[in-house]
């Protein structure tokens, strides 16, 4: 079946809201496409397609290509599918972008390699886990759909986020003027990629700290990188967490009034926040006083654009007493995000108690390999994607509507069950960080 009837397929099974084929408005007053269609390889093109080999760098000008240093090698098969015939892959990670406006879009992509083998991980813009592990035998293809969000500093209204140094560049692809795919695992083959851009679907709103944020480089990740992998293409998850913050500075950044923004009557938008709040000092600063005020404030802004906030308590730190208990590091705060979601009646998701519950498991020394070796607050892939799994238990236990967008591969998660770690496997990213991310 050709892609393009594939995608029209699946639209119309998921129910996504395609905005009229071409082009919108981009935010430098141009015209801006909102839609691609890519074959990969140097064979025959698909009808309506754009060719893509291995020589095609990014540059603004064109609008799309592979990032600077990626490593390709582009073959052709032959034969009559010119979809198909074809393909593009390396021996290592390599980065794909396109520009595009601020939004979310539907990726599809085509994998697989006629006369051979092929494993493929997508990852997208900072190492949002889009697509886990695609595996094709020989001669045969896979097409996998995923949606992206694209975001930009700017306000409707006036004004931008606050970005701090670190955001304008190690994480700059959060935030830039396209959309950006990490092909990885031990043998990915591209043969066709399309974008388009959708409405009127649900956004996952996450505003956050460093245990949330999309962390860019290895070994550090977040579970707000992980559960995109845990949703179906009906729906966008788009991450306003960032390292450091708290409810008082994600606030003073402007990353609500951001979120606010875009928000759409139906989104959702969960909090979770707590590391850096109990650190901050004054006058009536505390987890009942300071912290439950704008815990409230964030749960009103999401009430007064229709939105849907989930109050998320902060998971633990890596903090064993001499009988291999957690010991709680927080303070009041996990217990003042408790009142507040019983005082506004919001779902709660209690990462708190779940985590505990997790560590423990593994153990004082195990409990160590979900953490970035020496850190015993921000995770690795293991400890995140755990994490992800005790938040979707958490949407299911709380029977929230967008429980009906979960992937159906993922059985039922006991976090004092934890997956194998031994077993655990995710191809890493590239580049690897030098620096720790802010907050402790």
């Amino acid at each position: 079946m050709p892609i393009l009837r594939i995608v029209a397929l699946s639209l119309v099974i998921i129910g996504l809201g395609f905005e009229s084929p071409g082009q919108s408005p981009g935010g430098s007053g141009q015209v801006k496409k909102t839609s691609y269609k890519f074959d990969f390889g140097p064979g025959k093109v698909a009808p309506g397609h754009l060719q893509i080999c291995d020589d095609q760098v990014y540059s603004p000008e064109r609008g799309y290509g592979f990032e600077p240093g990626a490593k390709i090698a582009c073959v052709d098969r032959g034969g009559p599918d010119p979809v198909r015939g074809d393909f593009c892959t390396s021996d290592r990670p390599f980065f794909f972008s396109v520009a595009l406006p601020e939004g979310n879009y539907l990726v599809t992509v085509t994998l697989g390699d006629a006369q051979g083998e092929s494993s493929t991980t997508v990852k997208a813009e900072l190492r949002r886990l889009a697509l886990e592990k695609a595996e094709t035998p020989r001669g045969r293809f896979a097409t996998r759909s995923f949606v992206v969000n694209v975001r930009t500093p700017q306000i409707a209204g006036g004004g931008e986020v606050k970005l701090k140094d670190r955001e304008k560049t190690t994480e700059i692809w959060n935030w830039d003027e396209k959309l950006t795919l990490e092909f990885n695992n031990t043998r990915p083959a591209i043969a066709a990629l399309t974008i388009a851009r959708v409405e009127n679907i649900p956004t996952v709103f996450l505003l956050g700290d460093s245990t949330v944020c999309d962390q860019p480089r290895e070994p550090y990740t977040s579970w707000g990188q992980m559960l995109t992998r845990f949703f179906k293409p009906g729906i966008a998850v788009a991450n306003h967490a960032e390292s450091g913050e708290s409810l008082r500075s994600s606030l003073g950044a402007r990353r609500l009034d951001k979120v606010l923004s875009v928000m759409k009557p139906g989104d959702y938008l969960f909090i979770q926040f707590g590391h850096n709040d109990e650190k901050e000092k004054g006058d009536g600063v505390g987890a009942f006083t300071t912290y439950k005020a704008n815990l409230k404030r964030f749960v009103l802004g999401a009430r007064q654009k229709g939105g849907n906030p989930v109050l998320v308590t902060p998971m633990q730190r890596r903090t064993f007493d001499d009988k291999g208990r957690v010991t709680n590091s927080h303070g009041d705060y996990p217990e003042a995000v408790r009142q507040v979601a019983r005082e506004e009646k919001v779902p709660l998701i209690d990462l708190h108690a779940m985590s505990t519950s997790f560590y423990e498991a593994l153990g004082p020394e195990k409990s160590k390999l979900a953490f970035k070796d020496g850190d015993g607050t921000h995770h690795n892939n293991y400890g995140s994607y755990e994490l992800a799994k005790c938040v979707v238990a958490g949407i299911k236990a709380n029977r929230l509507a967008l429980a009906r967008y979960l992937v159906n591969d993922v059985p039922r998660f006991d976090p004092g069950r934890p997956d194998s770690l031994e077993s655990f496997m995710l191809p890493p990213s590239p580049d690897v960080a030098t620096v720790k991310p802010l907050g402790s």
